[in-house]
């Protein structure tokens, strides 16, 4: 028996060392994802422990010494000197820097999928989770089967509406990549992954729908276009997308009621003294590019940005009475407390992780759509320090990054 034990705890460790264990969990991060915030925090950290020990110290700072895993160091690198000229306590600081470390674990992901042969689980774990809360939101939606949540918006089971729209834009572009490359050889396949895609599109227009996500689509869609089949593709999806955008105003009273809101609330916004979503919003951003402005080389340091909304609310009243601490716009939260300096290394991030998936590979577009999404979208939410859109950046980045940075080492090696 005692012989048994050793051997099988021989395998286990034999398993972290080779990084099946780590690659495992990975894949079941990207299952948790779409639908639990605890279980992917603890799959997170169960990764972490097996990953660390099956990864060489050289392939790690090779990939810290590049800029796609170098980038998002340094920028977690100046939240912490940041803490050191931010005039609140140091739990404030410290809360402020929370949002940065997800950032440090791109480099091991990088590093580890540089390795590993499981990137296909991954995206087949992700779209196969995906795709059940899709039908599940559909459902809920509609047939009243299955559980709705309190205070929750109809057709969105778990999370929020802005997560779950996020995650079928993703899918539904990626299915539309797979239809391309299957069309000449799996037809049948291929009207079948554009009807998914055409779904999970629905869903954000039918059911719960977000003007970020709608936006991320329209920016994917010309994407899509440009670089499948050029200028004349991004004039063609252009109209395309014209022609469905406006059967989609036409056909969806969900649509209508949200845009018409909106811009109400916008339109209402200097006027009213009532708190709208909208409104809020536009008043947040007013604030941040003054607190900006008042801060612009290096910002107001780690973790400021609650302590400076609410030292600007004093005395006011209405919206301008509103405290935050997130401005709803990354580019923003990062300014406020880093400046120029700051939002200058976040750009340059997004910029190299954009051109890591610059080539016409399955993967690479898979990349692609993680990091425009999370860039787009961080236009209007500070998506790099919400929790789920961080989590998805941060594991799409690294996973299919690293997948594509093998392709490329294997092509050197090649020639």
């Amino acid at each position: 028996m005692t012989g048994a034990l050793r051997k099988s705890f021989t395998l286990v460790i034999d398993q972290i060392r080779r990084g099946e264990t780590a690659d495992w969990f990975v894949v079941a991060v990207a299952v948790s994802l779409p639908w639990s915030t605890s279980l992917t925090a603890i799959l997170i950290v169960l990764w972490l422990i097996a990953v660390v020990p099956s990864l060489g110290f050289a392939s790690v700072r090779r990939e810290i010494q590049s800029p796609a895993g170098g980038l998002p160091l340094l920028l977690w690198a100046l939240a912490v000197v940041g803490m050191f000229w931010a005039d609140v306590d140091w739990s404030e600081r410290l809360g402020g820097l929370r949002g940065y470390h997800k950032l440090l674990l791109i480099p091991l992901l990088l590093a580890q999928f540089r390795r590993s042969d499981r990137v296909r689980w991954v995206i087949l774990g992700f779209f196969v989770s995906a795709l059940a809360l899709l039908v599940l939101s559909w459902l809920t939606r509609y047939t009243g089967l299955f559980w709705e949540r309190e205070q929750a918006d109809p057709g969105v089971p778990v999370k929020d509406y802005i997560l779950q729209s996020g995650i079928f834009a993703i899918c539904a572009f990626g299915l539309l990549e797979q239809a391309v490359a299957w069309r000449t050889t799996r037809p049948q396949l291929a009207l079948a992954a554009v009807a998914m895609a055409a779904f999970f599109v629905a869903n954000t227009v039918y059911v719960a729908t977000s003007l970020t996500t709608l936006v991320i689509i329209a920016v994917l869609l010309l994407v899509f276009g440009f670089r499948r089949f050029g200028w004349k593709g991004l004039l063609a999806v252009g109209i395309l997308g014209s022609v469905l955008a406006g059967l989609f105003w036409l056909s969806s009273p969900s649509l209508r009621d949200r845009v018409t809101h909106v811009t109400k609330e916008i339109k209402d916004y200097s006027a009213s003294t009532s708190e709208t979503s909208a409104g809020l919003r536009l008043e947040f951003w007013k604030r941040s590019t003054e607190f900006v402005a008042t801060a612009p080389v290096v910002g107001h340091g780690t973790g400021t940005i609650a302590t400076l909304f609410r030292r600007s609310a004093s005395g006011s009243t209405g919206m301008a009475a509103a405290v935050t601490g997130n401005p709803h716009n990354q580019i923003l939260a990062v300014a406020i407390q880093l400046g120029f300096i700051g939002t200058f290394a976040l750009i340059s991030m997004w910029i190299v992780h954009l051109t890591l998936f610059h080539e016409r590979t399955l993967v690479a577009w898979y990349g692609l759509t993680v990091v425009v999404s999370n860039v787009v979208g961080s236009l209007f939410n500070s998506h790099l320090f919400d929790f789920s859109q961080g989590w998805l950046y941060v594991f799409g980045v690294g996973i299919l990054g690293g997948t594509v940075l093998k392709r490329k080492q294997a092509e050197t090696k090649l020639a």
